[in-house]
């Protein structure tokens, strides 16, 4: 069976830190794209960032750039992502998701193949 499962998430203060992470099971990110997005109560679901497992290769939304990082261990079966300066706005359910990686890297949600159940970050003010 494919798995995403998603971990990592909590409550924390404006200004802090978290690091999500993605595991994968019955499936391995070899030559998969895996990518970050979120969804607050209310709004479109947002693609955040996304890595290539082919070559390492990473993309960032504006709103994030510069505070989120994207990382892999591959070895693992593993993806990550690194959240600081969190803001009030950054509370949603996260997710993360995989493609196939086949063509450049993008965070259009629709065209990606495998999903985790989201893991939810609240950040107090």
């Amino acid at each position: 069976e494919v798995q995403l499962v998603e971990s990592g998430g909590g409550l924390v203060q404006a200004g802090g830190s978290l690091r999500l992470s993605c595991a994968a099971s019955g499936f391995h990110f070899d030559d998969y794209a895996v990518g970050w997005f979120r969804q607050a109560p209310g709004k479109e679901r947002e693609g955040l960032s996304v890595i290539s497992s082919s070559d390492g290769l990473t993309r960032y939304a504006d709103s994030v750039q510069g505070r989120f990082t994207i990382s892999s261990d591959f070895a693992k079966n593993t993806v990550y992502l690194q959240m600081n300066s969190l803001k009030p706005e950054d509370t949603a359910v996260y997710y993360c998701a995989a493609f196939d990686g086949i063509g450049p890297l993008h965070l259009r949600g629709n065209e990606y193949t495998y999903w985790g159940q989201g893991t939810q970050v609240t950040v107090s003010s």
